[in-house]
């Protein structure tokens, strides 16, 4: 049996343009200092601090990042090219929205957007091995999204198309994770393709079963979709190599349900909270990770409508740390037992 490692932090959600978030010297300074060992590295967008090209291109660059971060304590969790990832496959009515993850001169410029995108995720593959990593973190994208529900009704094929589109731009991309042996952890998360069990299942179909084709298990987006998040743990456990800690409530009433009715966040019956304060079992989930041998990583995803975001870190690392199971190196039972004897086996069976 595996013990998972942790706690680690994932830094997009605290990048800023103040100390200590605006440099990763005192960002790595801040998070060890909290109590965490590893940080999951975001690579896209204007403020990040991780230069994925170079890294990709450069073991010395990537040996003196997991040097200055080693000299806190640290070591990386995983790359993130969630960005990027979204960027793969992006159905036109998102376009606009969407532009603002590339850089500017991309924008307005979808197909070479999309190449610019797979050059990225590509890059992370590479990247990931320099550094010693098994597992990537990202997202799939989306092109039959906008089709979710199904009215007015779907034409005969239109899922399946968007599918095998989706199959046939990832392929490469994940034959290049298989290249560099690192596993891409897509996460499941309404808003892309691969957004529930079914279709990840799906997309396996699409891309023949590819053994690079992974999971980022998030409880928070199963259960804001009323999912079962701890029987999804049983189903998928040899496909999830990546795990964001992250709380999250559904509440229900009377004017609003899954879909939210158009709310911000703090009105939705469904919200993101900080770890402790929302409804997902986390010791029932940890005791799984610890039945299945899942010896990846335990990541805190900050995301909550309510508290600030430094007193959600500074309670997420004994949070988490608190519920890591260290896994027996024997049965609880051994004192009762005897040396294996064939004979008297057969004798007790009556043989």
């Amino acid at each position: 049996m595996k013990t998972l490692k942790g706690p680690g932090i994932f830094l997009a959600q605290f990048i800023g343009a103040e100390p200590p978030f605006d440099r990763l010297e005192t960002m790595a300074a801040w998070v060890a200092d909290l109590g965490y060992v590893g940080v999951q590295m975001p690579t896209g967008g204007a403020d990040s601090f991780f230069n994925l090209e170079l890294a990709a291109q450069s073991q010395v660059y990537c040996d003196d990042i997991a040097g200055l971060l080693a000299e806190h304590g640290l070591q990386i969790t995983e790359l993130s090219t969630h960005l990027q990832g979204q960027l793969v496959a992006v159905h036109p009515a998102y376009d606009e929205l969407f532009d603002g993850f590339a850089p500017p001169q991309l924008r307005g410029k979808p197909q070479d957007r999309q190449a610019w995108a797979v050059s990225q995720v590509k890059a992370a593959a590479v990247a990931s091995r320099r550094l010693g990593l098994s597992a990537h973190a990202t997202f799939s994208g989306a092109l039959a999204w906008p089709y979710l529900y199904p009215w007015p009704q779907r034409p005969a094929g239109l899922v399946e198309e968007a599918f095998a589109e989706l199959g046939r731009r990832w392929r490469p991309i994940l034959d290049v994770f298989e290249d560099e042996g690192v596993d891409a952890c897509f996460e499941i998360h309404p808003g892309e393709d691969l957004h529930d069990g079914a279709s990840f299942e799906r997309f396996l179909d699409v891309v023949g079963g590819h053994p690079r084709a992974n999971i980022l298990y998030d409880p928070s987006h199963l259960l804001l979709q009323q999912m079962d998040y701890l029987g999804f743990i049983d189903r998928y456990h040899e496909r999830i190599r990546a795990f964001h800690v992250k709380d999250a409530e559904f509440r229900p009433d009377a004017r609003a349900g899954v879909y939210g009715g158009y709310q911000g966040w703090v009105e939705r019956p469904g919200r993101f909270r900080s770890l402790g304060d929302g409804q997902v079992d986390f010791k029932a989930i940890f005791s799984k990770f610890a039945q299945y041998d899942y010896s990846g990583w335990a990541v805190l995803e900050w995301e909550c409508a309510l508290k600030h975001p430094e007193q959600g870190a500074r309670e997420g690392a004994p949070f988490i740390r608190d519920h890591i199971i260290q896994v027996t190196d024997r049965a609880f039972d051994d004192f009762a037992g005897s040396a294996p004897d064939a004979a008297r086996n057969r004798r007790l069976l009556g043989l």
